[in-house]
């Protein structure tokens, strides 16, 4: 049932953070410590006010950093080398992940609102690299971030695939009602659903649920 829903997909598109590794492995935590202090450090403000503008930033904008760019007009290269300045042997290896990936039909890629180096130093720790065709970081959309539809717009439209014959699976139940509306099939990545007429299809496994596409 759930295999002939995705048929017709040719292209699979996966975010990377706490969707390509799981969250209780808390990479992102480290970062989410690191955006704190940069915020302290750059905007001269104390911790309580720098988490509510890291948070209120992210509500607003989708971003932290694409608040930071619009509000303070911060230069987001070195915002992001700064913040993704972390350890990765937290992340481990998953070979079952990879082989069902591998598995997968047609192109893979990864689109994260992070920068494309971080995500392959992801990719790497994860043993996930050579697996896709394409990796597209936030810079690939001029730094605007999902869920603005211009960012899915723009790094579709560099990769050039069909959305009528794509997939995604994201962990931000928002990133994925543009995909949704452009003609993806939307697969949501996390612990509890979030039911919403944007989700085709909830997950709380990724492996586990790729492995029901590709019947290994």
């Amino acid at each position: 049932m759930v295999r002939s829903s995705f048929s017709h997909v040719d292209t699979w598109v996966f975010d990377l953070d706490n969707t390509l590794y799981p969250p209780q492995m808390r990479l992102f935590d480290q970062i989410e410590v690191r955006m704190t202090h940069w915020v302290m450090r750059e905007l001269g403000v104390d911790q309580a006010r720098a988490n509510h503008l890291r948070g209120h930033y992210w509500q607003l904008y989708g971003t932290t950093l694409a608040g930071l760019m619009r509000e303070h007009g911060i230069d987001p290269a070195g915002y992001l080398a700064d913040v993704h300045d972390i350890d990765f042997s937290v992340l481990q290896p998953d070979a079952q992940l990879a082989g069902r990936i591998r598995a997968l039909p047609g192109r893979r890629i990864v689109y994260t609102n992070g920068d494309a180096p971080y995500a392959q130093k992801v990719l790497a720790a994860r043993g996930l690299s050579d697996l896709f065709d394409a990796v597209y970081g936030v810079e690939h959309a001029g730094y605007l971030p999902k869920p603005e539809a211009g960012a899915f717009q723009t790094v579709f439209g560099l990769d050039g695939l069909n959305p009528k014959s794509a997939a995604m699976f994201e962990d931000d139940p928002r990133n994925l009602a543009v995909p949704h509306a452009m003609g993806l099939r939307t697969v949501h990545i996390a612990p509890q659903p979030e039911p919403a007429p944007h989700i085709h299809h909830h997950a709380n496994d990724l492996s586990a649920f790729l492995g029901l596409l590709t019947q290994d």
